[in-house]
């Protein structure tokens, strides 16, 4: 199905400000991306976490993502495909890498995110976001970073 470029730009800024506020810990931003009936599965070699409700994914990624974890989510190779003039669905290679302080590991790895965006009073917004490990690597922090 055929729609405006202005649609595939504005899922691809979407999901470029979803890594950003991920990494930088903006939950108030988070907020704003997320449809309040949106879904995630994050499947990593060591955890599933699954949440269904805006409310209950933002007070998780609030949890992980905070003063002590220093994160990097790379997203690209955009694979974006419209079912709708309001709906689309999205594949997208990541690249992350994680730091946390608070239980001294990195986690590093990549995976990818299979999403759902949905398009409400003109613009789109995440509906779910899922992501299965193609690889991950957990090191132990034996020194902090400065």
């Amino acid at each position: 199905m055929a729609l405006p470029l202005e649609d595939l730009e504005q899922i691809r800024r979407l999901k470029y400000a979803y890594c950003r506020c991920i990494d930088t810990a903006n939950i108030a931003e988070l907020k704003t991306l997320f449809t309040e009936d949106a879904s995630v599965r994050y499947q990593g070699g060591s955890y599933l976490f699954e949440a269904q409700g805006r409310d209950r994914i933002l007070e998780a990624l609030e949890n992980a993502f905070h003063a002590e974890a220093i994160a990097l989510h790379h997203v690209n190779h955009p694979e974006i495909d419209f079912v709708s003039p309001s709906e689309a669905t999205g594949v997208w290679y990541l690249k992350d890498w994680f730091c946390d302080l608070r239980h001294k590991i990195i986690t590093e790895g990549s995976a990818l995110y299979r999403d759902t965006y949905v398009k409400r009073d003109g613009r789109w917004w995440i509906q779910r976001a899922t992501y299965e490990r193609i690889y991950e690597i957990v090191t132990p922090l034996t020194q902090t970073p400065n």
